[in-house]
């Protein structure tokens, strides 16, 4: 039985958390949601099932701009970042659920990284 392409994105993203569990050591997961049209991230404690904090390009507020380039991920990657710092949490691990890490989410992640979370 042939995988339609979301079955396949859903195996590969199971196998990228599968992995940060085992590396992770405990530390909150900086997860990313790539749409056509935005990007969201949020940073989740697993073992205690909380979001932490929570980004996305929808509230930038600037009408007419893009929420699908690479500078609104850089935008929502800092902000993101500045929050989960606010709630005392510096260090993460990325899930790029199961994205290839180019383009939009590698931007997000650089922009995090520059606001001082570290993964």
């Amino acid at each position: 039985m042939a995988l339609s392409p979301r079955d396949i994105t859903k195996k590969r993203a199971e196998r990228v958390r599968r992995r940060l569990r085992t590396v992770g050591g405990g530390r909150p997961r900086l997860s990313v949601f790539r749409s056509a049209k935005n990007i969201y991230a949020q940073v989740i404690d697993d073992e205690r099932g909380v979001t932490l904090a929570a980004a996305s390009s929808l509230e930038e507020g600037e009408k007419g701009s893009k929420g699908s380039d690479k500078a609104a991920a850089a935008k929502v990657g800092a902000l993101v970042a500045q929050r989960a710092i606010e709630k005392g949490c510096k260090e993460v691990v990325f899930d790029r659920g199961g994205y290839i890490y180019h383009g939009r989410i590698k931007a997000l992640a650089d922009a995090a990284r520059e606001a001082g979370l570290n993964f």
